[in-house]
């Protein structure tokens, strides 16, 4: 059995695409039509697993077709299900790449040692990856950029980073 730590997210389905089943599907993927290449694809709980087949890409995601799915009802019932595969099917990593997955919920210290707060989430608007920071003394998230100069040191082992972040990114 798999345990929810050992699977990744790859997409969710976002809706009903058309009447005959098909559904529109966020790839989180780097290139988005590489989410065919991990069928089967199974839920969170491992209720279930489809295989995913692209009929085309649409604005914001990807028209495809899942095994057992034909109807738009059905299709309109798994609207918001997040799709996984077992980490040991996704290629390893070279060493200053990580999966996001992997970096939501390490702990922030600064060069210091000084605890600055958690990651909650990896966001990407065009420009390069964001890790969003929440923790003690913060009113609000911090959006710290996720480069060498400002985090110089992943170390996975320990379960943190450590950030060099610009100045007054952070309260003093």
């Amino acid at each position: 059995m798999t345990k929810p730590d050992d699977l990744i997210c790859v997409g969710a389905i976002a809706g009903a695409f058309g009447v005959r089943g098909e559904v529109r599907l966020k790839s989180y993927t780097a290139d988005p039509e590489a989410i065919e290449d991990y069928n089967p694809l199974i839920t969170e709980d491992g209720s279930q697993s489809f295989e995913v087949g692209i009929l085309h890409q649409i604005k914001n995601g990807l028209s495809v077709r899942l095994t057992s799915v034909s109807t738009k009802e059905q299709a309109d019932a798994l609207k918001g299900v997040k799709l996984y595969v077992p980490r040991d099917r996704l290629p390893s990593l070279p060493d200053d790449e990580f999966y996001h997955t992997d970096l939501i919920g390490l702990e922030v210290v600064d060069t210091g040692g000084t605890k600055l707060g958690e990651i909650k989430s990896v966001l990407n608007h065009g420009a390069g990856d964001l890790l969003e920071i929440h923790g003690p003394g913060l009113k609000s998230s911090v959006l710290l950029p996720f480069t060498l100069e400002a985090v110089p040191t992943v170390d996975l082992d320990r379960g943190r980073v450590i950030a060099d972040p610009p100045d007054g990114l952070f309260p003093e």
